[in-house]
């Protein structure tokens, strides 16, 4: 995954997840710019940030227009708090979804003339909330599946110069996931769920988004890469496990005689 002399910007990569990817393009060797409203309290080493605000149309194809080359964009800034749908008003929820969705359009079309010279590549962070049910979240699970939707026509417009790819991230342990899953017992049951046994780790997206960008992945585009430790054991499976231990348990126990 050599990505020496490539230009890469990774939005909302101040962070988190975003800061995972960050880091993980410097070190294949990639100069990375990454951009988010707020300057970080600590920035990558080895990455130049710029304060964006991606839901200005006209500042991010001012930023896009100013560099003097690119080579992948990665779509990662994003995010939504818990809110059910009936407590939050419609302009409340248009917002999560512009900021999921729309703001990954307006970057990739500003930059699109920069990867289209450069033989480029696009990486948007999807999620697997784009392909469940995400009550509490039910318009950013609705952004991430337009996300993926998006990549794979922006992978048929653009080829064959800019090859354009999803990754759908699972649950990620960052420095907010506490807040999520009500501490370390929360994140340790949550764990537990994860075939592999652990969340994520914002260097394990880092690590998928440098090899889509980088040229062991010139013939991928148009795909959607499953990051997700295995994914969710389905519900019906601990019922059924449950029912058949409470079976076997009355079975199995002696019955006294009358």
């Amino acid at each position: 995954m050599d990505l020496n002399g490539k230009v890469a910007v990774v939005t909302g990569g101040t962070r988190g997840v975003g800061a995972g990817i960050a880091r993980a393009f410097v070190e294949a060797g990639a100069e990375v710019v990454t951009c988010a409203r707020r300057p970080p309290e600590q920035r990558v080493k080895g990455t130049e940030f710029v304060s964006l605000d991606l839901r200005d149309p006209d500042a991010v194809r001012e930023f896009f227009a100013g560099l003097p080359r690119l080579d992948a964009l990665v779509n990662n800034a994003g995010g939504a708090p818990y809110r059910p749908l009936d407590q939050a008003p419609v302009e409340w929820h248009a917002r999560v979804i512009e900021l999921n969705l729309t703001t990954a359009l307006g970057a990739s079309l500003a930059a699109y003339e920069h990867l289209r010279r450069a033989q480029g590549s696009v990486v948007m962070i999807g999620s697997v909330s784009g392909g469940r049910p995400s009550p509490g979240s039910a318009a950013y699970g609705a952004a991430k599946a337009g996300l993926e939707s998006l990549a794979r026509s922006m992978a048929v417009e653009w080829a064959p110069e800019v090859r354009v790819n999803t990754l759908v991230v699972g649950m990620v342990r960052t420095e907010l996931s506490h807040l999520h899953y009500g501490g370390e017992n929360g994140i340790e049951a949550v764990s537990r769920t994860v075939p592999l046994g652990r969340l994520a780790v914002p260097s394990d997206i880092g690590a998928a988004a440098a090899f889509l960008a980088s040229d062991a992945a010139a013939y991928i585009s148009g795909a959607s890469l499953l990051v997700h430790g295995g994914g969710e054991a389905p519900a019906f499976l601990d019922a059924a496990t449950a029912n058949k231990e409470a079976v076997h348990q009355e079975t199995s126990t002696p019955k006294k005689e009358a």
